[in-house]
């Protein structure tokens, strides 16, 4: 059987003989290779494609067509083309998958900026899995060249989840499956896992296209039988769901806002309003003292009621009302900056306990750089007062009189549930409920709320919570453990949920495992990088030797081009 090949190149010797006549390309013959032009109208096709794999489609099979259609975009052996080409991928998904940033800022330049820079990180994906591909034992073995691009795309992608500004975790290929029978793969390795399986079945599809292309119906075949196992195998997985420590019943509040768009939290005391009269709408179905607790969302109060004495009375007149306490969120501001708090409402006492949100929004809720970004645009001003970080943990204390004990919740505000680690630190030091107030009333009737919601239902698989997301404007949704979405609401609209929820406290084995896969992954890409930078650099020099090692680059470079086969592409860099 002859050997698949994700490689542009011939490969070089290697201890590992392959079969006689084997083609190891996805590369297309002499005289048909694909122009660098087509290449960036595929690559940019497949960025599209992947995107609807995404809400509100959620066509997930679609992000396993779209990786593949990206690899075979980079089957050139040339860095420059791959920057260019995975960065054509990158505006091809990012620009559609974040077009809620324009909604938001009510101009291009912040919804561009934001797509380019996410987009170029996909171009480094191309550099280094063209540089990696390079490697005699990569080159030579079709299942290593799979798997070494899944490594190098999930390290790409966790590098973007923590640099610049913090990182932007949007968009990571893991959220494109919670439609999907890859979801239950986030309790085994989270986000790492499940990324890398979706492209472990592109690259596997790519392979099948090719063949298909040169009309190898049976290797192509093999390939799409081998892709199946991967997407078919969590199905056996067992998701638990039961409670383990009890229950709790919530009712959740979804206010709404008096306008919608960029005017919307400028009317914080009829927001206020909605959510106290939201919670009395309770009372429609349950009698004051049956719910253990109320959620409110972020910003339901953007007067600091711990401050301000007319929004304090008015939110303990609608926790005396229910007799539950209320977590809802606010601003605190201070001179000079300002605090995204979380905080817990005891009916008759007040707050003294608090979350401060650990991950403010670059250019949304503070400006990096002001004085030079001002340079650029006016809209940062936008941003009156910069939002300063929390330090402690996501995790707040209830005491739930019906229990007799304490009840921790991990509490992770808007933008946050897309962080790894910040939601797993907080289950780890024992949350039994994960809930993440948001505010979306500035992203109009777009999908960044649903899209959100997909990652509150990947959370609640990885670490086996029930979760809640409450928003001001919706949607607003109350997951199961097992990831199931047992009631939403509309955006837009005032909505009361409730809901009795199991409290669990046994750690799934992405729980256990914790940060390890990601150090795993990040160690294998520097060294399959390495390998392969190595491996070119040793093939340069030895063709300067050949050709008398004084010509200039150029000149080398063309006695490597004749002492290799004809149908062997040029590394490029």
């Amino acid at each position: 059987m002859n050997a698949l090949n994700l490689s542009a190149s011939s490969p070089r010797p290697s201890r590992t003989k392959l079969p006689e006549g084997a083609d190891v390309r996805l590369e297309p013959a002499a005289g048909q290779r694909t122009g660098l032009g087509t290449s960036l109208l595929l690559a940019a096709l497949g960025g599209l494609v992947t995107e609807t794999a995404f809400p509100s489609k959620s066509w997930w099979p679609m992000a396993f067509v779209g990786v593949a259609l990206l690899l075979l975009a980079l089957r050139r052996d040339s860095a420059r083309g791959a920057l260019l080409t995975g960065s054509a991928f990158g505006l091809g998904f990012f620009l559609p998958h974040l077009w809620w940033a324009n909604e938001a800022v009510g101009q291009p330049i912040g919804w561009i900026a934001l797509s380019v820079m996410e987009a170029s990180t996909v171009g480094i994906f191309g550099v280094v899995w063209i540089w990696a591909r390079r490697a005699p034992w990569v080159q030579s073995r079709a299942w290593l060249q799979v798997l070494v691009c899944s490594v190098l795309w999930v390290a790409v992608e966790q590098l973007r989840g923590r640099w610049p500004f913090g990182g932007f975790p949007w968009g990571y290929l893991a959220f494109s499956q919670t439609e999907g029978p890859l979801l239950p793969v986030a309790s085994l390795g989270g986000t790492t896992l499940v990324s890398g399986a979706v492209v472990v079945v592109g690259a596997l599809v790519a392979l099948a296209i090719d063949h298909l292309r040169r009309r190898e119906v049976r290797r192509a075949g093999a390939a799409l039988g081998l892709a199946v196992v991967p997407v078919l195998a969590p199905l056996l997985i067992n998701l638990d769901g039961q409670e383990e420590v009890g229950s709790v019943r919530v009712g959740v509040v979804q206010g709404n806002v008096p306008t919608r768009g960029a005017e919307a939290m400028s009317q914080a005391r009829a927001v206020l309003a909605n959510h106290v009269a939201g919670t009395r709408q309770l009372l429609d179905d349950v009698a004051p003292g049956e719910l253990d607790l109320v959620l409110w969302p972020e910003s339901a109060s953007d007067i600091d009621p711990r401050s301000d004495a007319q929004a304090g009375e008015a939110v303990d007149a609608a926790a005396r009302s229910v007799g539950a306490p209320i977590l809802l969120g606010t601003q605190r501001f201070l001179p000079e900056t300002r605090y995204n708090d979380y905080i817990l409402w005891e009916p008759g006492r007040g707050s003294d306990v608090s979350y401060t949100k650990q991950h403010p929004v670059p250019f949304g809720e503070y400006i990096p750089y002001r004085d030079l970004f001002r340079r650029l645009t006016s809209a940062v001003d936008l941003v009156t007062t910069d939002m300063a970080a929390g330090t402690e943990m996501a995790l707040l204390p209830v005491d739930v009189a019906r229990l007799g004990r304490t009840v921790p919740i991990t509490t992770a505000i808007c933008f946050e549930v897309a962080y790894d680690e910040l939601i797993r630190e907080s289950v780890l030091a024992g949350g039994e409920l994960i809930v993440i107030p948001t505010n979306n009333a500035s992203f109009g009737m777009t999908q960044e709320s649903t899209q959100q919601l997909a990652m509150s239902r990947f959370r609640a698989v990885e670490h086996g919570r029930a979760v809640v997301q409450v928003s001001t404007v919706g949607v607003s949704g109350i997951i199961s453990p097992t990831g199931e979405l047992q009631q939403s609401t509309e955006l837009f609209t005032s909505a009361a949920m409730i809901q009795e929820l199991p409290l669990r406290t046994t750690l799934t084995l992405a729980d256990r495992l914790g940060g390890w896969p990601a150090a795993v992954v990040q160690v294998a890409a520097v060294v399959a990088l390495a390998a392969g930078v190595l491996a070119s650099a040793r093939g340069r020099r030895r063709a300067v030797r050949a050709g008398g090692g004084h010509d200039s680059d150029g000149q080398a470079r063309d006695r490597r081009r004749s002492a290799r086969p004809a149908t062997a592409p040029e590394p490029t860099d």
